[in-house]
């Protein structure tokens, strides 16, 4: 029996050029998820600096200056020291929910961050329901908190888990109601969808003028759902030692910070897309043709804009937040739920049964 040799060559060929196609592809799908979560533990450093700055300037004291220039390295020097730092497991706690429950904050607000449009047509996944999947996620952390506050084995822990659950509770419902008013103007819960009605008139097209009502009341349920000042009843110091972060020490006791400013940057990124027009300029979308052809050095350009535009209004809102911290002074958990199912929630049903009263009429 003969074989040819070409024939045996372009087989091998064929197989290696086979393999580097899985292998491309792979490293296609991997890429922008290590890009994105590169971009959000810079995003997330760069809000810790933020943060002492501004508080510091707040306080009139001063801020770190020491570690790195204007001491931006700061909360990686912390990160770096508690990962050092001994892991303690309280010797009748429930071992497993101790250790899975911060594990599972974490990992439910980082996949939020793949349905967010950082930029024309620079999102992980766009998908139908982009808005209420964040939604779904969100409400995990609060099992989270239950298992970390229950496998302490601590009554402040787990009276802290509770109060954490019932407060993302109180203020989730508010906040669904003003995505699902901002999905019936919007006619679709993809994020890129909202984002895109909204650059039809620029400026004065951003669902903050439609929407201001929602957009307050989002902005309270927000700030809850992170658990900040005036809203964090859940780890009050003076009454609950530090909730249900009591008996965590090292990477885990980190692990909670990191959600936290995690969540916090992702509730300030969906403002961004809900009601300020996400990565859109103040220029109105219908003075420009669609009938123009862009390059590719031109698509960069939009795409590096589209990301400027995005993070200015998230840092614009983050600053926000932060400003509020050091300066409102700590609700009781009567008052806080109060503010919740008292007034957010009624009010939050009226404006989306406006909302749906005018969107019926305008058919």
């Amino acid at each position: 029996m003969i074989i040819d040799t070409r024939e045996v060559q372009d087989i091998h060929s064929f197989s290696r050029l086979g393999s580097y196609k899985e292998i491309y592809g792979i490293i296609g799908i991997l890429l922008p998820i290590f890009v994105l979560v590169l971009g959000i533990t810079i995003g997330v450093l760069v809000i810790v600096w933020l943060e002492r700055e501004i508080s510091a300037g707040i306080q009139q004291r001063i801020g770190p200056e020491y570690a790195g220039p204007f001491g931006i390295l700061q909360a990686l020097a912390d990160g770096t020291k508690l990962i050092f730092k001994e892991n303690l497991l309280p010797s009748r706690g429930d071992g497993r929910l101790f250790i899975i429950g911060p594990s599972i904050i974490v990992i439910s607000v980082f996949v939020s961050y793949s349905v967010i449009p950082f930029s024309y047509n620079l999102v992980l996944s766009d998908l139908n329901i982009g808005v209420f999947l964040w939604i779904a996620f969100s409400s995990i952390v609060p099992i989270g908190l239950l298992m970390s506050g229950y496998g302490s084995n601590n009554k402040y822990s787990f009276l802290g888990g509770l109060r954490a659950a019932a407060q993302s509770i109180s203020y989730e419902i508010p906040l669904t109601l003003c995505v699902l008013s901002i999905s019936l103007l919007s006619n679709s819960s993809s994020t890129v969808d909202i984002v895109e009605v909204q650059s039809k008139y620029g400026f004065l097209g951003w669902n903050l003028w439609r929407q201001p009502i929602g957009f307050i009341i989002f902005l309270i349920s927000s700030l809850a759902e992170c658990e900040r000042l005036p809203f964090d009843l859940p780890e009050a110091e003076e009454e609950l030692v530090a909730g249900y972060q009591t008996e965590y020490s090292g990477i885990k006791f980190g692990l909670f910070y990191v959600a936290s400013y995690l969540n916090l940057l992702v509730s300030s990124l969906f403002v961004t897309i809900l009601y300020l027009g996400g990565w859109n300029i103040c220029i109105p979308s219908i003075f420009f043709s669609d009938r123009v052809e862009i390059n590719k050095v031109g698509r960069v350009f939009i795409i590096t804009i589209g990301i400027f535009f995005t993070l200015a209004k998230t840092y614009l809102f983050l600053f926000i937040s932060i400003t509020t911290r050091w300066t409102l002074p700590r609700l009781r958990m009567d008052q806080l739920l109060n503010l919740g199912w008292k007034f957010l929630l009624p009010i939050s049903l009226g404006n989306l049964l406006l909302t749906t009263s005018s969107q019926l009429l305008s058919l």
